[in-house]
């Protein structure tokens, strides 16, 4: 056999050997990033069975911590709101209190000027009876102390100046 031949050979040899190292290896990493793959598709159908659930508690803890101020903020507001109604219910019964004292109070005064007035028409009558008199010739005499009205302007007058 000749040198030239076994050379060949040799290469040949020496290449089949680097092509299966390399198809080895080639085969090694394929099986790697399957089982890599195969674990990431578990870990993915993990966290899609867990997430939601997770995700739920975590929005139910969230909203608890925000709900639960709010709500004593809101009993705190429907307090004073329920306070403000009571106060304003008894302003409503003192202002009708008021209205209806205020009532009575003009039905006082009706009174007393209806009564004024009454005085004032028997008066009126009266004169207006010795009125008819007096054109009989009868005189009204003043009572007694009693002065005229323009006597008694006059001693005003007098005094002032």
């Amino acid at each position: 056999m000749d040198d030239q031949a076994l050379e060949r050979a040799r290469k040949r040899v020496a290449e089949s050997r680097e092509t299966r190292f390399e198809t080895t290896r080639m085969e090694a990493a394929l099986v790697r990033a399957r089982a890599q793959i195969d674990a990431l598709t578990a870990a993915a159908d993990e966290l899609q069975s867990q997430l939601p659930d997770q995700v739920g508690l975590a929005v139910e803890e969230g909203l608890r911590r925000q709900v639960v101020p709010v709500a004593r903020t809101l009993a705190e507001i429907k307090g004073l709101v329920n306070q403000a109604n009571r106060r304003l219910e008894r302003l409503e019964q003192e202002v009708l209190a008021e209205r209806a004292a205020r009532i009575d109070d003009l039905s006082v005064l009706v009174d007393l000027v209806a009564s004024g007035w009454r005085g004032v028409d028997e008066r009126l009558r009266r004169i207006e009876q010795h009125g008819a008199e007096a054109e009989t010739g009868g005189v009204v005499p003043l009572p007694p102390g009693a002065r005229s009205a323009d006597a008694a302007t006059h001693s005003a007058y007098a005094q002032a100046g």
